[in-house]
């Protein structure tokens, strides 16, 4: 209880290389949550079926398996600020390249342009958590990495604060008659290429804004002097992943990481079209998607309280069944009520990532650094599992209630993928407070 003692969470000298350091945690919750809404949004201007529209996600998370490694090599080899200015300079390109994407109106290039922003989001996030840890003493850099870690969902709430005000809200494609009918799917052709024109770039200008914003990041990071730690040599990347893929705990986590970002991906992403289906327009479901969030932020606030009582793993196989339940709900109940249930699954999914993540770095040592990049690798589950969800939708044709499975509209039926990833980390969890008796 000498608290007045103890060693500040983040020193004079460090304040500033802390705040630009920060401020990257807000950068990539701004482009996850910007980006979820447009699955639906590119469906309609570009006239997609849902599953070409999920390669949205496949694009975006995608980036993150293909560059998690390279990244965690980088920040070996030479210094955490160079992993930083590398993730920031293909953040910039992968945003700015938006602007000849919808010149050329091409789908391909848009995901291209996606794909290469989430290059700079994967080493950000392979190099931020490890380079705030750093800034200071062991004592004190697991609340210096909370408090970094508490501006993700400021970036997160803007991302979908700008989705539905200067992109949903202006996009003419999504515009209904009086009778509650899509516009656009009435229109001339010649109509429809001008829509087409001014929506993408509705899209085009907020990513090309982010693109310009990035690269005074880099500016600034890169003329600021920053704590020039490297990496420490420890074992070889090759001895590590040997000994890491022995461990149950480990590999075990990577695939119940795989699942859970899948899970996660396809909850955020389909409930426009879920909303859709029962009348409402994009727009107003994004405040279904705020309510999701701060349920999920309020979720963590309580579920971290109560690992103070509960054996982590534990409570992670509860939150599963949890989320179990509510998915059942978002399947079988139709109507508002149903929607209800899907928010809800966020509560559930709040603790999820984090606990697992430490859970399946327990002991690891120093081979905790290669581990935790396969454990970033593992977002590739938010990548090809909307996909499936989106080949489901399309099973019927391209709407969402074309066709009725186990009685209900494939939209609905589609959430059975979230609940099966569910019970994967549900198994997870148990097999963790079990048999390694895991302690939170």
């Amino acid at each position: 209880m000498n608290s007045v003692n103890k060693s500040p969470i983040v020193s004079r000298q460090m304040l500033l290389p802390f705040i630009l350091i920060t401020s990257l945690f807000a950068l990539w919750g701004f482009a996850n949550d910007i980006t979820n809404p447009m699955v639906s949004a590119f469906k309609k201007i570009l006239e997609l079926n849902n599953t070409q529209a999920s390669w949205v996600q496949a694009a975006f998370y995608g980036g993150y398996f293909t560059m998690a490694l390279p990244a965690a090599y980088v920040v070996k080899k030479f210094t955490y600020k160079i992993g930083i200015l590398v993730g920031l300079a293909l953040y910039a390109l992968g945003a700015l390249l938006f602007y000849p994407a919808a010149s050329m109106e091409s789908y391909i290039f848009f995901l291209l342009a996606l794909y290469i922003l989430t290059f700079g989001l994967a080493f950000l996030e392979t190099t931020a958590n490890p380079f705030i840890l750093s800034m200071g003493t062991e004592e004190t850099a697991t609340q210096r990495l909370n408090l970094a870690q508490a501006f993700n969902p400021i970036g997160a709430l803007s991302g979908l604060f700008v989705a539905q005000t200067f992109i949903l809200g202006a996009l003419q494609s999504d515009n209904l008659d009086a009778d509650g009918q899509p516009i656009y799917d009435s229109l001339s052709a010649t109509a429809k290429a001008a829509i087409k024109t001014s929506d993408l770039l509705v899209i085009r200008d907020p990513y090309v804004a982010l693109g310009f914003f990035v690269l005074l990041m880099f500016m600034l990071i890169s003329i600021v002097k920053m704590p020039e730690k490297k990496e420490a040599d420890g074992p070889s990347m090759k001895e590590s992943i040997q000994r890491i893929f022995k461990k149950e705990r480990f590999y075990g986590g990577v695939l119940a990481q795989l699942f859970y970002v899948g899970a996660q991906i396809m909850c955020w992403t389909y409930i426009y079209q879920y909303a859709e289906n029962i009348g409402i327009s994009n727009q107003q479901a994004v405040n279904y998607a705020y309510i999701a969030l701060g349920i999920f932020l309020l979720g963590r606030f309580l579920c971290t309280y109560l690992l103070n009582f509960m054996n982590s793993g534990k409570l992670l196989m509860i939150l599963s069944f949890g989320a179990v339940v509510f998915a059942i709900g978002a399947i079988f109940i139709e109507g508002i009520t149903g929607l209800y249930s899907l928010v809800l699954i966020s509560f559930c999914m709040s603790l999820m990532f984090p606990t697992i993540y430490g859970i399946a770095l327990q002991g690891l040592g120093e081979d905790a650094k290669p581990a935790s990049a396969f454990l970033v690798m593992a977002i590739v589950g938010g990548a090809f599992m909307p996909i499936l969800q989106g080949l489901i939708l399309d099973i019927g044709g391209p709407n969402y209630a074309d066709t009725t499975i186990l009685g209900v509209a494939e939209v609905n039926f589609s959430f059975i993928l979230p609940l099966i990833c569910f019970l994967v980390v549900a198994l997870y969890g148990y097999r963790t407070s079990i048999n390694f008796g895991e302690k939170s």
